[in-house]
């Protein structure tokens, strides 16, 4: 950062024609959005095999992971055998959910399914202070079957339930997960933003590192985890 990296000063009136003028574009990305997500309630949907979770009281039905509800959300926690950390974005992005309750008024649940063994993902997500219900995948083709493989990527998946047959509904990956979270909404409100270096930023702007700023997983135990608030995971 300079000691310049600032705004322009100008007086109110110029200042709230700006605004206004901004505003004006973010109404319109609001329509947009709109637009996006009634399209996505017209999409088609595939029909599902039965496949068999493993959860904290032993094997699950795709169907009952529901838990009586019609929709449930997914997201695929990014895995990789043998590491005592993992992904730091799947782990800080899920330390986000702490309160789904909401989710009961609208028919809905949300969980976690990752390839970790279930033992060792109960574990993690312990010693993260992760809120979330845990599934493991390990002993299914679950997860290979809607995007998210052995050492694969992370996903976030939608499915319907109608009596026991599933239907996948939705699915993204990459930034298309940003929708999902507050973090980044709040950031961006920032003068100086996400401080990345691949954003458009003024000259003179704070830029680090893509990532750079981003807690590790550590970070996220240390914050929420069993450490945290003097249990032991």
């Amino acid at each position: 950062m300079t000691a310049n990296a600032l705004p322009p000063v100008v007086d109110a009136a110029t200042w709230e024609r700006r605004l206004e003028a901004l505003r004006a574009r973010e109404k319109a990305a609001t329509r947009e959005l709109d637009a996006v997500a009634a399209e996505r309630r017209r999409l088609p949907m595939v029909e599902m095999p039965e496949y068999v979770l493993e959860g904290e009281h032993g094997p699950v039905r795709l169907a009952d992971v529901f838990e009586g509800k019609r929709q449930l959300i997914v997201y695929s926690h990014m895995w990789t055998d043998g590491k005592e950390w993992q992904c730091p974005g799947c782990t800080g992005f899920t330390s986000q959910f702490t309160r789904l309750g909401f989710l009961d008024d609208y028919d809905a649940r949300f969980v976690v399914v990752t390839q970790g063994p279930i033992d060792e993902a109960l574990a993690y997500k312990r010693r993260v202070g992760n809120q979330m219900t845990w599934y493991s995948t390990a002993k299914s083709p679950f997860g290979t079957d809607v995007g998210a493989p052995p050492d694969g990527g992370f996903a976030v998946n939608v499915f319907l339930r109608d009596g026991d047959c599933v239907y996948r509904t939705w699915h993204t990956d990459g930034r298309g997960t940003e929708q999902l979270s507050h973090t980044f909404g709040l950031i961006d409100l920032l003068p100086y933003g996400r401080q990345e270096q691949w954003q458009d930023s003024p000259e003179g702007w704070p830029q680090s590192p893509t990532y750079s700023r981003w807690a590790t997983s550590q970070d996220t135990a240390r914050l929420y985890g069993a450490e945290a608030d003097g249990t032991t995971a």
